[in-house]
């Protein structure tokens, strides 16, 4: 396996968050957690199509643990981040949100994407995901 980690430990404006990305052989894997915010979106997504792009690998499995969640407009802002990044038709993006109470963001983030044709699933358990990811249908 190699592991490819960025992490960013450092508050950015004053919110507590960390990722961490790594290739699983078959698949991407994204481990993200604390306060969310269009910035710190930015800087995820850009590192995971970076790792995406040098291993040749589009299958990304995102598990969040999320305390503080984007709002709606950030939410939104979603789809023209990923056009920007180049994370369109080819990638499989599959994402389970671990805290029931912040679910309605990324649920609302699914909803954008879907209905602009771009990647990107939420689902209820890493189990259900990863067994979609690696899956041909949809």
């Amino acid at each position: 396996m190699h592991a490819l980690n960025k992490r960013l430990a450092e508050p950015v404006n004053g919110m507590a968050n960390n990722f961490s990305i790594t290739f699983e052989g078959d698949h991407v894997k994204v481990i993200s957690d604390g306060d969310k915010d269009l910035e710190y979106s930015t800087r995820l997504w850009t590192a995971v199509a970076a790792t995406c792009d040098q291993n040749d690998c589009y299958r990304v499995l995102g598990i969040a643990d999320t305390t503080s969640p984007l709002s709606i407009v950030e939410g939104y802002d979603h789809a023209e981040l990923f056009r920007e990044l180049g994370i369109v038709q080819n990638y499989r993006i599959a994402w389970v949100e671990l805290n029931e109470e912040a679910r309605s963001a990324p649920k609302f983030i699914e909803t954008v994407l879907v209905n602009r044709g771009l990647p990107g699933r939420l689902f209820d358990s890493v189990i259900e995901a990863r067994e979609w990811l690696m899956s041909d249908t949809d």
